[in-house]
C-alpha cells in the first residue's frame, strides 16, 4: 500500500487559504494555456523580486525567419567580462511568457550578480517542435557571437531552464553537443525539468490530488508540441529519451517530491552520473511543481535557491 502523501508544512500552510479550491480541468491547449497564464500572473503578482536593482531593455533577434525578443536583465553592479545566464521559462510548451516569470528572472538575477539573457519563443501548437529549440538555439548562438558586444564570457555561459524551460534547455544542450557549439555550455540548471512525453500517473495514484501539474495537462502540453502525427519522438523535444547523455554540461536538477515529473527527473540524472556527467541532485519532500512561487518565504524555497544560485554562479 502507497505510504500516505505527506506535505510541507510551509508549503502546506501557504496553501491554506485556497482550500477547497478545484481549478478546472483544461479541455485544450488553448484553456490550458488561459488557465496557466492567469496562474503564473495571480502567483507573481504578490511573488516579491528586488525590481529596482535589476535593469531591464530588449534586444532583437531572429531563428528560423521568426523576429523574436531576447529579454536582458542586468543587476546592479554587474561587472563586464563575467559569466551570464540563459533563462528559459516554463509554461507547459503552450503557454508562459517572460514577462510572467520576470520576478522569478530578477530574483535570480539579483542573487548571482549575472546578467540573465530570457529569449521569447514560440509556443505550441501554433508552433510545434522544433520551433522552441530553434528560437532559444538561436538565443544561445547570438550570445556566443555577440559576446563582447555584450560585456560576457562566451565560455561561462549557463542554460537554465524551468519546467519545460528545463526541458527546452536539456533538449539545446544535447543539440549543442551534437553541433560542437564552442565554446560549450558551461552549466545546466533544470529546475523540475520536463522531460519525457511518456510520463503519466492512473488516476487512482494518492498524488495526484495534489499535483500542480497534471497528468492531463501534460498530456495536452506534449501532444500540443509534438503534433500526435505519430513520428518518432525527437530526442532534442523529450530529452529522456537521448540514447546516448554522455558529453553534456556540468548539470544541477531539482525536483519536489509531490511533482508528476519527479521519477522521470531523478532517472535522467541518474543517467547522467552513470554518463560521468558532473551532476548535482535535489529532491524536496513535500512539495509540488512550482511551490516556492506561493510559498517564496518557506525554508525549503530558501534552501533550494540558495543551491540554485550556488550552481549558477560557480560555472
Amino acid at each position: 500500500m502507497p505510504s500516505p502523501i505527506i506535505l510541507d508544512r510551509d508549503y502546506q500552510a501557504a496553501i491554506a487559504p485556497y482550500a477547497g479550491y478545484a481549478p478546472p480541468i483544461p479541455s485544450d491547449a488553448g484553456t490550458l494555456r488561459l488557465q496557466n497564464d492567469m496562474a503564473i500572473q495571480a502567483v507573481m503578482s504578490v511573488f516579491p523580486a528586488p525590481e529596482d536593482s535589476v535593469e531591464e531593455t530588449k534586444i532583437p533577434y531572429s531563428s528560423a525567419g521568426a523576429q523574436l525578443q531576447l529579454h536582458k536583465f542586468v543587476p546592479s553592479g554587474n561587472k563586464a567580462g563575467g559569466g551570464c545566464i540563459l533563462y528559459i521559462h516554463g509554461g507547459g510548451l503552450v503557454s508562459g511568457s517572460v514577462p510572467l516569470f520576470r520576478k522569478d528572472i530578477i530574483r535570480y538575477a539579483f542573487e548571482t550578480g549575472l546578467p540573465i539573457y530570457a529569449p521569447t519563443y514560440r509556443l505550441a501548437p501554433e508552433h510545434p517542435f522544433p520551433a522552441a529549440i530553434e528560437d532559444v538555439y538561436s538565443a544561445l548562438e547570438y550570445l556566443r557571437d555577440n559576446a563582447e558586444k555584450e560585456g560576457i564570457d562566451a565560455s561561462k555561459m549557463a542554460v537554465m531552464g524551468t519546467s519545460a524551460g528545463g526541458g527546452i534547455g536539456a533538449g539545446v544542450a544535447l543539440m549543442a553537443r551534437d553541433k560542437g557549439f564552442s565554446p560549450p555550455i558551461s552549466k545546466l540548471v533544470l529546475i523540475y525539468p520536463m522531460l519525457d512525453d511518456r510520463t503519466k500517473l492512473g488516476p487512482d495514484h494518492p498524488v495526484n490530488e495534489h499535483l500542480t501539474w497534471t497528468t492531463k495537462k501534460n498530456e495536452i502540453g506534449w501532444s500540443s508540441y509534438l503534433g500526435g502525427d505519430g513520428k518518432e519522438v525527437s530526442e532534442y523535444a523529450a530529452p529522456a529519451r537521448a540514447k546516448d547523455v554522455s558529453g553534456l554540461p556540468k548539470t544541477y536538477i531539482d525536483v519536489g517530491g509531490v511533482d508528476l515529473f519527479k521519477d522521470e527527473a531523478i532517472a535522467f540524472a541518474a543517467r547522467l552520473v552513470a554518463a560521468d556527467v558532473e551532476t548535482e541532485f535535489h529532491l524536496y519532500p513535500g512539495v509540488p511543481h512550482g511551490w516556492e512561487w506561493i510559498s517564496a518565504t518557506a525554508p525549503v524555497t530558501k534552501k533550494a535557491v540558495q543551491n540554485r544560485v550556488w550552481a549558477l554562479t560557480n560555472l
